[in-house]
C-alpha cells in the first residue's frame, strides 16, 4: 500500500477537484488523473467516478481517504516522538486568521515565541463562517470567528476554543445612546445600522434584535472590515456591532454592551488531527491559547 496513493485520495477528497488538487502539489491535472489510475491499478478498485465535469471519490475512493486521515495522524505522532527525543521544535507554521482575531492574538503570540526556533507564516482572512473549516487544507492554524464554539463544517477536525469575545455596540462618542451604560434591543431598532454580509458571525446580534423587538433593523451598509465600520459609525448616527477586545482604538466612536441579549462570538483555533501533532504546531497553539487567556476574563 502506497501511502502517496493515500495522500492523493485524501487531497481529492478535501478539495473537491483535480485541477485543485494539482494547483495545491504543483502537478498538472494530467499527471495527478494519471496518479489516480496508478491507485487504481494498485487496488484493484474503482477508486473515482465521473461527475458534473469532473471526478469524485466512489465508496472504495472514500475509504481509504479515510484511513489516510488515519495514517497521517500516526506519521505525524511518529514525527512528534522523534523531534520530543532530540528535544527540538522548529520549522514553519502556517496560520489563516481572521484579521480582527489576529490582532489580539498574534502580538502576544510573536514576541512568546521570539526565542523559538519557528517561524510563523500569517495568512488574513475575513471569510465567511461556514468557510473558514475549509482552510486547514493549506494552512497548519486556522484562527477563526462563529457564534457556536463548535464552527460549521468542522467535523473531523481538531478545534481549541481560544477566547469567548464580547460583541459590543458601536456608536459615535455624541450619539445619543453613548450617554447610557448598555442599550436595549428596543433603542436600537430607532438608529440605522451598518451592518456585515450575510453568514458572518455578527449579523446574529442583528437577528436576535429583531426577534427580541419585531422590528426590521435598517442596515444602511453591509461591509467586512471592522475599521471601515469604526470609521461609518463615528460619522454619523448609525450604530453597528464590535469585537470589544480590538475595537473601537480612537476617541471618536464608543462602545457600549446590549443588554438582555448575550452577545458574543467564540475565536477558535482550527486544525486538522495529523498537523496538530506536529511539535512546533502544539507551541504555537500553547501560545495562542495562553495569550487569548489574558483576554477572555472566563479563563484569568
Amino acid at each position: 500500500m502506497d501511502v502517496r496513493h493515500l495522500d492523493l485520495l485524501r487531497e481529492l477528497e478535501d478539495r473537491g477537484s483535480v485541477t485543485a488538487v494539482a494547483a495545491a502539489t504543483h502537478r498538472t491535472p494530467s499527471a495527478v488523473s494519471q496518479q489516480l489510475r496508478s491507485a487504481e491499478r494498485a487496488f484493484g478498485a474503482t477508486l473515482v467516478e465521473a461527475h458534473g465535469r469532473g471526478v469524485r471519490l466512489t465508496d472504495a475512493g472514500r475509504a481509504l481517504a479515510a484511513s489516510a486521515r488515519d495514517v497521517a495522524v500516526a506519521l505525524a505522532a511518529a514525527e512528534a516522538r522523534w523531534h520530543e527525543f532530540r528535544g527540538s521544535a522548529a520549522g514553519v507554521v502556517t496560520i489563516a486568521a481572521l484579521p480582527s482575531a489576529a490582532t489580539f492574538l498574534l502580538p502576544g503570540v510573536l514576541r512568546d515565541l521570539a526565542d523559538d526556533p519557528i517561524e510563523v507564516v500569517c495568512t488574513d482572512l475575513d471569510i465567511a463562517e461556514a468557510a473558514y473549516a475549509g482552510q486547514v487544507v493549506d494552512h497548519d492554524i486556522v484562527i477563526a470567528h462563529s457564534a457556536h464554539r463548535i464552527p460549521p463544517h468542522a467535523e473531523g477536525l481538531l478545534v481549541r476554543e481560544l477566547a469567548r469575545e464580547p460583541l459590543d455596540i458601536a456608536m459615535a462618542a455624541d450619539h445619543p445612546l453613548a450617554a447610557r451604560g448598555s442599550v436595549t434591543p428596543q433603542d436600537l431598532v430607532a438608529w440605522p445600522w451598518i451592518g456585515v454580509p450575510l453568514g458572518y458571525p455578527f449579523d446574529s446580534v442583528r437577528l436576535a434584535v429583531e426577534e427580541a423587538t419585531g422590528t426590521r433593523v435598517d442596515v444602511r451598509q453591509r461591509v467586512r472590515d471592522n475599521r471601515l465600520a469604526e470609521a461609518l459609525v463615528g460619522a454619523g448616527e448609525c450604530v453597528a456591532v464590535l469585537p470589544r477586545f480590538t475595537a473601537p482604538a480612537g476617541d471618536e466612536v464608543v462602545l457600549r454592551p446590549l443588554a438582555t441579549i448575550e452577545s458574543g462570538r467564540h475565536v477558535v483555533a482550527i486544525l486538522r488531527p495529523d498537523r496538530a501533532e506536529r511539535r512546533a504546531v502544539r507551541r504555537v497553539l500553547s501560545s495562542l491559547t495562553t495569550v487569548a487567556s489574558g483576554f477572555d476574563p472566563r479563563r484569568g
